[in-house]
């Protein structure tokens, strides 16, 4: 169909998001090891952007010498970091199809475990984009501080142009995966070896100190805030999953090189989580300072700074790909909560819309509602990455541990061999990140980490009422041995304003349906009764008009009245309201119509056995 002669909102929908893609276009390239990295990786890769940085956030609240726990800290997170991939390779093991959370412990834990790990996975996500988005920005504006009053604009644009380009069905192409990820690896390791060469190289002074929020906790039980700190730096294992979902994507065979991946993955993290860690006790002058400070700069922005120099090029390379890959991380969670929504709604937990792809082979209802919850996310803590963390893991490890306990489930049902190795194994995985997800919850529950918690049982309550709501509608329309009754007689009744072309299609239809049809006229004019019954009577002789007065004006009501009484007399009948509806060619034309047809719809939607139906005639 040439798209001229399409609608004014579907031709605007083709300019923005393109053609629709013929199904039988729906494929998926694989990935060998060197393309997976990048593909599967951004989000956790890039989550080193904000982790170190988000330990000394809470370590300045003690003191200036706290700083110094910082690197213990992030030691402990890294041995986290190798049981959980440990822990994932067993799940690549034993879901080569592919082993989300949500499928894990739904076949080995059950229904209920399921739900809460797939709500766990949806704000996850949703946090993905917001924390991500404003992370790169926060880059951006560490390399240009004169623009940190677009702060959120910017964030906001982002995840709007990111949410575009999935709607047009942009693929995840491993090329331009590649670029930025790889990009971003070798800055950081370039960046890393040369701090360290200089640490070791240069005589060491005092580190100087610089934060807003120094000593806020200094009364606050020393473990407490050490454990805070450590949990706030768990957002470092965000997207660890990602490639125990995507098996399938990888060239044969599938399960090995996924594993290799995430090994890979898990190695490029450590060197860079531990580099990071180690450079941000030794660059001479550190701030802390919370995103809202015009004077903020990111921890990763000031030992490239230290490093290559500020305004140097290989600080602007640093901020250039730390941008680039936390928009990429962005991207990826577009790809995975419109795919998780359509799980959920393809069990019946969520509105089936969700399930649909559109023209472009996306799951644009996801997509939509990802960026309204991100957008809302960024604005309402004005892209502040220090406000967004206290939320981020809660969601993250509460799906690690689900998963975990379901795979020790798992090789205890099938007892193949070794089992017992890969059951402790994951075993210890599911007792570490269960400690970690209850130590996070508990120190972050007064910075926000209780919205979390509500949010998930929000979604838990809403998927049992969306599959309560479908089962009921499946068990009522469920066909049994005895026929369903169906209406005796068939009655249609033409609604006509006034008699014209359109009103006499409108009856030749009703008619064709019931010859014995009767037309109905709501007079609001009673100086205009006699033309249209004069009129009537020449253009539809023997066709009975039924005269409905309206003493409040209302061309609804009477009907409504009328009906009900005729259904009330016949309660068996079936009746059909037809109305005539003009069709015009524009649609500043179809403002001047009263579209009663819509109406009459919409106030006849609970009434047993009536059914509205529209007759069109066409104006040029």
């Amino acid at each position: 169909m040439a798209i001229e002669s399409l609608p004014f909102f579907e031709r605007l929908k083709r300019t923005l998001l393109g053609a629709p893609i013929p199904t039988a276009q729906a494929h998926s390239e694989r990935l060998n090891s060197f393309i997976g990295l990048p593909v599967f990786s951004s989000d956790a890769l890039s989550s080193v952007a904000y982790a170190t940085e988000a330990v000394l956030g809470v370590l300045v609240m003690i003191s200036i010498a706290a700083v110094t726990y910082q690197m213990w800290i992030t030691a402990g997170i890294c041995l986290l970091i190798v049981i959980v991939v440990i822990s994932y390779q067993q799940t690549i093991r034993a879901y080569p199809t592919g082993g989300g959370s949500y499928i894990v412990a739904s076949e080995n834990l059950g229904e209920t475990p399921g739900l809460i790990a797939g709500a766990a996975l949806l704000v996850d996500y949703i946090l993905t984009v917001a924390v991500s988005v404003a992370a790169g920005i926060a880059a951006l504006v560490s390399a240009y501080p004169n623009i940190h009053s677009l702060l959120v604009p910017l964030s906001v644009l982002v995840i709007i142009l990111i949410a575009w380009a999935n709607l047009r069905g942009v693929r995840e192409s491993g090329v331009v995966f590649a670029v930025p990820t790889y990009g971003f690896i070798l800055g950081m390791i370039v960046l890393i070896v040369v701090g360290i060469y200089r640490v070791v190289t240069t005589p060491q002074t005092t580190q100087v100190v610089h934060a807003d929020h120094i000593g806020k906790d200094a009364k606050m039980f020393l473990l407490f805030v050490l454990l805070r700190a450590f949990a706030a730096g768990c957002t470092a294992l965000t997207g660890i999953e990602a490639v125990s979902n995507g098996v399938q994507a990888f060239k044969p065979p599938e399960a090995k090189n996924a594993i290799k991946t995430l090994v890979m993955m898990a190695v490029l993290l450590l060197i860079m989580f531990l580099g990071t860690g180690f450079l941000a006790e030794h660059i001479p002058v550190l701030t802390v300072w919370d995103n809202a400070n015009p004077n903020y700069r990111t921890t990763v922005s000031q030992i490239a700074a230290t490093v290559f120099g500020l305004n140097s090029a290989g600080f602007y390379y640093v901020q250039f790909f730390t941008t680039l890959i936390l928009v990429l991380a962005a991207n990826t969670a577009f790809a995975d909560f419109p795919r998780l929504s359509s799980l959920l709604a393809r069990d019946g937990y969520l509105p089936r819309p969700l399930a649909r792809q559109g023209d472009r082979l996306v799951f644009h209802n996801g997509i939509i509602i990802l960026a309204i919850a991100a957008v809302l996310l960024v604005w309402h803590f004005q892209g502040q990455v220090d406000r967004l963390l206290p939320l981020y893991a809660v969601g993250v490890f509460t799906a690690f541990t689900l998963s975990q306990y379901g795979m020790v489930v798992h090789w205890r049902k099938l007892r193949t061999p070794g089992w017992k190795r890969s059951a402790i194994i994951n075993m210890i995985g599911t007792i570490v990140t269960g400690i970690v997800a209850a130590v996070i919850l508990i120190t972050k529950a007064a910075e926000g980490a209780w919205i979390v918690v509500v949010l998930l049982a929000i979604l838990y309550v809403g998927f049992r009422a969306v599959r309560g709501r479908y089962r009921a509608m499946s068990e009522q329309l469920a066909l049994t041995d005895s026929r369903p009754h169906y209406a005796r007689s068939h009655k249609a009744m033409l609604l006509m304003p006034r008699v014209h072309r359109g009103i006499l299609k409108a009856l030749d239809y009703a008619r064709s349906i019931d010859p014995n049809c009767e037309a109905v006229h709501v007079t609001i004019d009673d100086r205009r009764l006699p033309q249209v019954q004069r009129e009537w009577q020449r253009y539809a002789e023997g066709v009975p008009l039924v005269i409905l007065n309206s003493p409040h004006r209302s061309l609804i009501a009477p009907v409504l009245d009328y009906v009900d009484q005729l259904m009330k007399a016949d309660p068996d009948q079936m009746m059909t309201v037809v109305v005539a509806e003009a069709v015009s060619n524009h649609w500043y034309h179809r403002l001047l119509q009263e579209n009663v047809a819509a109406q009459l719809k919409h106030a006849l939607e609970k009434r047993r056995n009536v059914a509205v139906t529209s007759v069109r005639y066409f104006l040029d």
